[in-house]
């Protein structure tokens, strides 16, 4: 994503209540674009609109019109697949072809800038989400392909999200059948595989790969492809092999990659990266959750009150948050949730925003989107509310009676 117009060259943080305008330059940049773009906000973009003119005959005649349009956000639409964002909202600005209030959805493409006014203004989150955005350094990316025998998920691990780009199936003879049938079955697979890895993933950017599977069945991929590169005298195919990674899982299906990122090969390859670094967060989580020692609680209530309190600070304190919760229809929730991130930030804690498309953040889902771990013990954070519940429950008895 690139900064373009007279923003270009400003700070992030004097940006206040203006607009941005953002050039998205590769797919990646779509799935910033949904992050940033929230009901009530206003977007201007290049938009293609059906146009029914009436002749003097009485006669109508139908066209399509390039024109910009600016609207008023009342949904998104992403495709993770396609990497396309769809904008629907209504017209706010009239001209030759629309009228004002006419409901239109702008479909943003690569190459093509949108202006974006933030109706409350950039707060913490919306900056830190387009600092990431605007982000240079993308090549890390990583390839992964979990597999068993007769299915292959190939997936890219970005730095903020995972993509299945492509799963094969082929047919693998049984065990039963004699071993020149599973070998040629195998090879089969193997050649299938490679092909679909290829050409879904741009391996001329060196990049590391996984291989994951239950039993030998990832080693004796890695060794096709090194085999394959060596008889087509393919360097890239060579040194895809040389750079892969052979890691054990449970099985070949997309589940077992949160198994396979948190696996120690994985760990000492990829300790930069951040989506390593949040699945390290959520198991040290998850670690302090099973001891029950008081430091380690999720749920909007709990989390807020440790917030509010200063647990959630310097020596330690890591709040966890998914970043679907900012996108809330409610501006009141969304500065709620802002605003625990800014304390976190003010204290010396670390606040984590993960992403719902990652492993780490749909384990976080399942909690609530939301979990903190204390930099001291903290008892019965949600006794009180319990205890307020039932009050609130007894006066509205007696109200009754």
């Amino acid at each position: 994503m690139q900064l373009v117009g007279s923003k270009s060259s400003q700070r992030l943080d004097e940006i206040g209540e203006g607009s941005v305008t953002l050039l998205p330059v590769e797919p990646e940049d779509m799935w910033h674009a949904n992050n940033l773009i929230g009901p009530e906000d206003v977007v201007k973009a290049h938009a293609i609109r059906k146009v029914t003119t009436e002749t003097k005959t009485g006669s109508t005649m139908s066209e399509r019109v390039h024109t910009d349009l600016t609207i008023h956000v009342t949904s998104t639409f992403f495709d993770p697949g396609a990497s396309q964002l769809h904008v629907s909202g209504t017209v706010i600005v009239e001209n030759n072809f629309v009228s004002l209030g006419q409901y239109h959805t702008l479909d943003l493409e690569l190459k093509r800038p949108f202006t974006l006014w933030k109706k409350y203004g950039w707060d913490s989150v919306a900056k830190e989400t387009l600092s990431d955005a605007l982000k240079q350094d993308k090549e890390g990316a990583v390839a992964a392909v979990v597999m068993q025998e007769g299915i292959a998920n190939i997936c890219l691990i970005t730095e903020f999200r995972t993509v299945l780009k492509q799963r094969v199936e082929s047919t693998i003879p049984k065990k039963r059948s004699s071993s020149s049938e599973q070998d040629s079955g195998m090879r089969r697979f193997f050649d299938k595989t490679l092909s679909t890895l290829v050409r879904s993933i741009d391996f001329s950017i060196p990049r590391p790969l996984l291989l994951a599977s239950p039993g030998f069945v990832a080693g004796d991929f890695k060794r096709y492809i090194s085999e394959e590169g060596a008889r087509r005298t393919d360097k890239m195919m060579m040194a895809m092999a040389k750079e892969a990674t052979v890691v054990h899982s449970s099985s070949g299906h997309l589940h077992s990659l949160n198994e396979i990122l948190k696996s120690a090969e994985v760990m000492a390859t990829m300790k930069h990266m951040k989506f390593s670094k949040e699945t390290r967060f959520m198991d040290d989580f998850f670690d302090k959750l099973r001891k029950d020692d008081g430091r380690a609680w999720y749920g909007t209530v709990p989390v807020e009150k440790a917030v509010r309190e200063g647990a959630v600070g310097r020596g330690g304190g890591v709040l966890l948050i998914n970043n679907s919760l900012f996108r809330s229809m409610d501006i009141a929730t969304r500065r709620r949730y802002v605003a625990m991130v800014d304390k976190v930030k003010e204290d010396g804690g670390e606040a984590r925003i993960l992403s719902s498309d990652h492993e780490s953040g749909q384990r976080l889902d399942a909690l609530g989107g939301i979990a903190a771990i204390l930099t001291y013990p903290m008892l019965d954070l949600d006794e009180e509310d319990e205890v307020d519940a039932d009050e609130q429950a007894e006066t509205e008895e007696n109200l009754v009676v």
